[in-house]
C-alpha cells in the first residue's frame, strides 16, 4: 500500500499527461495530488518523512513555476535536483553523524561491518548522483513524450536494478549460519 501512495502523484501526472499531451497540466494536477499524498501520510501515521517534504517542495516550486511561465524545463528538471540532493544527502552523512543515512534506515534489518555500510552509502550517493545526469540526458536529448515515459518507467527501471544489485552485494556480506 505505501509502494503505490508513493508512486500516485507520478501515475496520476503520467496518465494525465498522456490522456492529453500535456505537460503543463499534467503539472498542475501533479501538485495538488503531491500535497494530498503528504496530507493523507500524515493523517494515517502522524509522520513524514523528509524525503517526502524535499519532494513535495520541489514539486510546488518547481512545478509551480513550470505552470506559471508555461514552461516544462523547471519539471523536467525536478527528478535532476530531487536525486542530486539524495545524493549530497548521503555523501554528507559520511561526514555528519556516527552513522551514514544507508544505515540508518536498514540497520534494524541487516547486521553489516561498518566498511560494507559506507560502500553501500556511496553506491547510493553514486547512484542518485548519476539518475540525475541521466534524466538531463533524457531531457535534452529525447523527445517530451520519451521523458514521461523514462521519468516512471526508465527511472523506477533503473532503480530496481540497482536494489537487485545491491541485494547480490550485500548476499556476499551476510553473516551466514556457519559463522
Amino acid at each position: 500500500m505505501k509502494l503505490l501512495l508513493d508512486f500516485l502523484p507520478i501515475i496520476i501526472f503520467f496518465t494525465v499527461y498522456k490522456s492529453t499531451d500535456d505537460i503543463i497540466l499534467a503539472t498542475a494536477v501533479l501538485i495538488p495530488a503531491t500535497a494530498a499524498q503528504i496530507a493523507w501520510t500524515w493523517w494515517r501515521t502522524h509522520t513524514i518523512e523528509k524525503m517526502q517534504l524535499v519532494t513535495l517542495g520541489l514539486v510546488v516550486v518547481l512545478g509551480g513555476a513550470t505552470v506559471l511561465l508555461q514552461d516544462k524545463t523547471f519539471i523536467q528538471w525536478k527528478p535532476s535536483v530531487v536525486n542530486w540532493l539524495f545524493g549530497l544527502a548521503f555523501l554528507g552523512s559520511q561526514f555528519i553523524g556516527k552513522k551514514p543515512i544507508v544505515q540508518r534506515i536498514m540497520e534494524s534489518n541487516l547486521a553489516l561491518p561498518d566498511s560494507i555500510w559506507r560502500t553501500l552509502n556511496i553506491a547510493w550517493t553514486i547512484f542518485f548522483i548519476v539518475m540525475g545526469i541521466v534524466n538531463l540526458v533524457v531531457v535534452y536529448t529525447l523527445s517530451e513524450e520519451a521523458w514521461v515515459n523514462f521519468k516512471l518507467f526508465g527511472m523506477l527501471g533503473l532503480t530496481l536494478v540497482f536494489i537487485i544489485l545491491q541485494g547480490l552485494y550485500l548476499s556476499r556480506h551476510m553473516p551466514t549460519d556457519e559463522q
